[in-house]
């Protein structure tokens, strides 16, 4: 059966001489998988389609199994992303985040915009790092992972000064801060923007502009949090990390 998707190609795998397998997430549908005959030759009208990260509309033969991509229509081809190497690292990696993270065929049309809005934001050139921090804070609840962000994981307070806690899963206070020997430090500028970045809406995103210390700060306590509950291991994020040290020797 032949029906109409909005969607962005989050993934694409070579399948034989000519073909590929194309991973979708949709607006309708959540995350599908569909076979794009012919796409790998330059003459096929789905080979610009069908490259990864584009946003468009498809056609898609659904069946039982594996659909069949007929048409792709493009909306953006993200342009300023793939002429950027970096770019192109930080996009890679939301693009496999998401499709570690999201279960097939579920709808989730508030994962489709959050998505979509961060691609179109770093195309348009804000700032990737904390695009990513805002991406991989909101796909917490995605996977389950529910941090306590709004007052002390262990005695519940809401006052005091905070560290982040791995083991807590949150924030903890001042006070319970030997329940942790191995806590993160946090400064007021970093305990604020993790709540930020997980309670606020992405499309009401201003120029925020943030220090590098906050920054490595942000980064060291989202990774060991992912490390320690998401039971991902991202080639794109370690490619993007070694990126990352690359980028501080130029």
């Amino acid at each position: 059966m032949l029906q109409k998707c909005e969607g962005i190609i989050i993934r694409t795998t070579d399948y034989g001489e000519t073909n590929k397998v194309v991973t979708l997430f949709t607006r309708e549908w959540g995350k599908i998988g569909a076979m794009a005959r012919g796409a790998k030759k330059p003459s096929s009208r789905l080979s610009a389609a069908t490259q990864l990260l584009t946003h468009g509309y498809f056609l898609v033969n659904k069946g039982s199994g594996m659909g069949s991509l007929q048409q792709g229509e493009i909306i953006s081809s993200m342009k300023s992303i793939r002429e950027d190497i970096f770019l192109t690292a930080y996009a890679s990696y939301i693009a496999e985040l998401t499709d570690k993270a999201a279960e097939d065929r579920k709808p989730n049309p508030f994962l489709f915009e959050l998505l979509y809005q961060t691609l179109n934001y770093l195309n348009e050139g804000y700032d990737p790092e904390i695009l990513m921090f805002i991406y991989e804070m909101k796909m917490l609840n995605v996977m389950g992972l529910y941090p306590i962000l709004d007052q002390c994981a262990v005695c519940g307070s809401t006052d005091g000064h905070f560290s982040f806690s791995i083991r807590e899963g949150g924030f903890i206070c001042h006070r319970c801060i030997e329940k942790d020997p191995y806590h993160f430090k946090l400064s007021q500028a970093g305990a604020r923007l993790l709540r930020l970045f997980y309670y606020f809406d992405l499309s009401r995103l201003g120029n925020i502009s943030v220090k590098k210390e906050t920054k490595d700060e942000l980064k060291r306590i989202i990774s060991a949090y992912y490390e320690e509950y998401s039971g991902l291991s991202l080639k794109s994020k370690r490619f993007l990390d070694s990126m990352d040290s690359l980028r501080g020797m130029v």
